[in-house]
């Protein structure tokens, strides 16, 4: 029997208008009550998740960053951290730059430059832009300040003004011979972490503090950054929304994310008799 579940946030538990529905709601209350572990397992920092953090009932648990800051919301601290270097972020910094791309640092908090985030639709991320307004911390000049005062971040984000543009910043990484993982994400952007950093190392990581096999987790994702997650679950679970390399890697499928796909993940695996 399935002792956790852990939920994508965009594409996933959110709809398009980024809501979580009332159907999800009401499972994961009940989830929580059966005494099973509900869990955020997302590419968003702690800062993007504030305005859900406080209507989930009985969420404690948050493998954020793409599962490099595993966090426990009730004693408020990681238990588990894995961060890239400021050398390596300065080297992202100028391949973002060489594309005109927009670079976006995550750890606890997000943080862009103001700039790119009046042009945000640029950058095919305009659905973010009121996330943004209240979560990103906006410099005038971002690259020149952390360069000023930098400091280890467990996710860079580089989105890119074309899909071509992200293959270009791929391939420099690559040949630089960086030590990172990347992931796509959203429509032209480039997810970035720590080498062996991905949301199935942080789920691993969640798994071993509370006692529990791989065995005993649901994974439900939508997107390419999800894939390791999905790859170490007991049971993975594709949205009807989702890429279709993500169905055909899932063991099954649901309804999509304005439907309340994940309510019936919930229903139909985690409180299965």
């Amino acid at each position: 029997m399935y002792q956790m579940i852990a939920l994508d946030m965009d594409g996933t538990l959110l709809n398009e208008k980024k809501e979580i529905t009332p159907g999800n709601m009401k499972a994961i209350e009940e989830a929580v009550q059966q005494g099973k572990y509900v869990v955020l397992n997302t590419g968003r920092c702690l800062s993007e998740l504030v305005r859900y953090l406080d209507i989930i009932p009985g969420l404690r648990f948050v493998n954020s960053v793409s599962g490099a800051l595993v966090y426990d919301l009730q004693k408020k601290q990681a238990i588990y951290q894995q961060a890239m270097e400021p050398e390596l972020i300065c080297q992202l910094f100028e391949f973002a730059r060489e594309e005109d791309a927009m670079p976006q640092i995550l750890s606890e908090k997000s943080y862009v430059k103001r700039a790119h985030y009046e042009i945000m639709e640029q950058f095919q991320i305009a659905h973010f832009k009121p996330i943004y307004s209240y979560a990103a911390t906006k410099l005038e000049d971002f690259e020149a300040e952390y360069r000023k005062n930098p400091f280890p971040v467990e996710k860079f984000n580089i989105y890119h003004r074309t899909v071509e543009s992200r293959e270009v910043t791929k391939r420099k990484i690559m040949m630089a011979g960086l030590p990172v993982e990347m992931a796509y994400a959203e429509f032209t952007s480039l997810e970035i972490t720590a080498c062996g950093v991905d949301k199935g190392v942080g789920l691993q990581k969640l798994s071993e503090h509370l006692g529990l096999s791989m065995e005993d987790v649901i994974v439900v994702g939508d997107s390419d950054n999800d894939i390791g997650a999905l790859k170490v679950a007991g049971l993975a679970v594709a949205m009807g929304n989702a890429k279709g390399g993500i169905k055909r890697l899932a063991d099954v499928q649901v309804v999509d994310c304005e439907h309340d796909g994940c309510a019936e993940a919930i229903y139909k695996y985690l409180l299965a008799e």
